[in-house]
């Protein structure tokens, strides 16, 4: 799930090289009509799927616990359904929205509602695409998810860069209609996803079938109650699916209007600096935040199995061993995103200092981004959604009370800055609850904590010497150098965190008994 997660998020941010190229002068604003279109369909995709494949997966594996396999098929049958009607509903609900959402704080864009209205015909396709994935990680089965995940995204830059390709370099035409068709690429990409799952469907259907024939059969379940159980799993996650996105849609309506107070410049300009966070920083930072996803969407099943049982060591543990990981994989690549910045932004969109800056804040942001993520899945496996929607509103108050101070002190950075403090809040008041009522060994977390950030920040020194060094003979103001630049100190840096974390059996301990073999291999360990 995390190798096609990650292929994924590579895939989304490798196409923006030649995409953004292609834009010309245009680039900055294409990407802000992109990132304003693509926050309110990551909110209608929310609500169409409302929180039904999460929940689907978290009950399937409840009834699969207590061997009730038929329940489960009937879930996912009732569920399906459901996710046609939601899918046309929002589909048409966003399209005749648009002109209404297609606002930069202070006025509606024509542009920006020809490119969302370009994005609802894919929220007819993708609630059907998410509830088949929930399906299988019911099961906690990932290879068919990550596998669609990958396909998606692979016939999805496909389709945008040969659309832009022609469009902006053989045409000579709009950079409007490339976005359109960048932003149709969507749909197309989840009828290859669709394709993908249904074909695992079919490869699995007799194991499933046996598995639903051995079950005990002793639950009875009415389809009035299956819907009630969806529905009432599916409204918190939608609330607590969307935080992110809602985070993002605070900067969406705010940003703009605030600083056109704080500074004269043109409309234009202001949208180049929205872009600049929410999209071109976003997208690079969004690969590691993939990481916490991935481990996320793997958690609920595995908490709820554990929870449905009453075991609680097992919930301790599964709690413990996923925030171990994610500390040990999301702090060093926040770090080291961090260090290669300057060279990174070059590589993606061309040599700009306020944006590198940007960059580079919003690599530490990946952090509580990544957090947030892994400890409201966890809440959710373990029951606790009204929990979860609470600490999450408390969060989007606070960043919406900050947003304005934190712009009018830090201009463009503001927006992060004010993001940090309200998911920083709602990650404490988290992990505090959970360490309250479930006992989990925060003592070993936190000491492993201290190391991951120590040899995390090790590396961040290491790494900032070779790029100052290496910047000396290669200029990371040029695509190729600047790209060379990042190869080498990513190398470097790789190397040395993996180094410390053998060499001290950190590694040994958080990842496993597998790690053994290669610390005794080449004789790694004080």
């Amino acid at each position: 799930m995390t190798f096609g997660s990650i292929a994924s998020r590579i895939l989304g941010a490798l196409y923006i090289i030649p995409w953004y190229a292609w834009m010309g002068r245009y680039g900055n604003i294409a990407n802000a009509l992109t990132a304003r279109s693509y926050n309110i369909y990551s909110i209608f995709i929310l609500i169409s799927t409302a929180g039904i494949p999460g929940a689907i997966a978290k009950q399937v594996a409840k009834y699969n616990a207590m061997n009730e396999y038929g329940v489960g098929k009937k879930l996912f049958r009732k569920g399906l359904q459901m996710m046609v009607v939601l899918g046309i509903i929002c589909a048409v609900a966003m399209y005749a929205l648009s002109p209404i959402l297609a606002s930069n704080g202070s006025q509606s864009d024509p542009r920006q509602v020809a490119v969302m209205r370009s994005l609802s015909y894919a929220i007819l396709l993708i609630p059907i695409l998410s509830i088949m994935r929930g399906y299988f990680q019911g099961y906690a089965d990932m290879m068919p998810s990550a596998l669609s995940q990958f396909f998606e995204q692979l016939a999805r830059v496909i389709w945008m860069l040969l659309t832009a390709y022609v469009i902006m370099q053989v045409q000579h035409g709009s950079y409007v209609h490339a976005v359109i068709q960048s932003n149709l690429a969507a749909a197309i990409g989840a009828i290859f996803g669709i394709v993908i799952l249904a074909g695992f469907l079919l490869k699995r259907r007799r194991w499933m079938n046996e598995l639903v024939e051995n079950s005990n059969h002793q639950v009875k379940v009415s389809t009035k109650h299956l819907f009630g159980e969806i529905i009432q799993q599916a409204i918190p996650f939608i609330i607590i699916d969307s935080g992110i996105q809602l985070f993002y849609l605070i900067d969406q309506y705010t940003f703009h209007p605030m600083i056109k107070g704080l500074v004269h410049v043109s409309s234009d300009v202001i949208e180049s600096w929205y872009a600049l966070f929410a999209l071109n920083a976003n997208k690079l930072i969004m690969i590691i935040v993939s990481l916490a996803s991935a481990m996320a969407v793997t958690a609920i099943p595995l908490l709820s199995a554990a929870h449905t049982r009453r075991d609680r060591k097992g919930i301790a543990d599964q709690i413990a061993n996923t925030l171990d990981l994610f500390l040990f994989v999301m702090i060093p690549a926040a770090f080291g995103m961090a260090v290669i910045s300057t060279p990174i932004y070059t590589v993606f969109y061309g040599y700009d200092p306020l944006g590198s800056s940007v960059l580079y804040l919003s690599a530490f942001t990946s952090i509580s981004l990544g957090l947030f993520t892994v400890l409201m899945a966890i809440l959710q496996g373990l029951s606790e959604n009204g929990l979860a929607i609470k600490y999450l509103v408390f969060g989007l108050i606070i960043k919406a009370l900050v947003q304005y101070p934190m712009i009018r002190l830090a201009k463009v950075y503001g927006p992060l800055l004010a993001t940090n403090i309200g998911l920083l809040l709602i990650c404490w008041l988290a992990l505090r609850h959970l360490r309250i009522k479930y006992r989990y060994n925060a003592g070993r977390t936190g000491r492993r904590f201290i190391g991951v950030a120590s040899f995390s920040l090790l590396m961040w020194l290491l790494g900032t010497l070779v790029v100052k060094a290496g910047g000396l003979y290669l200029s990371p103001a040029h695509r190729m150098s600047a790209l060379l630049l990042v190869a080498i100190t990513v190398v470097i840096c790789v190397l040395f965190y993996g180094f410390l974390c053998l060499y001290t059996g950190l590694a040994e301990k958080i990842l496993g008994s597998r790690v053994a073999r290669i610390t005794e291999r080449f004789h790694f360990k004080f």
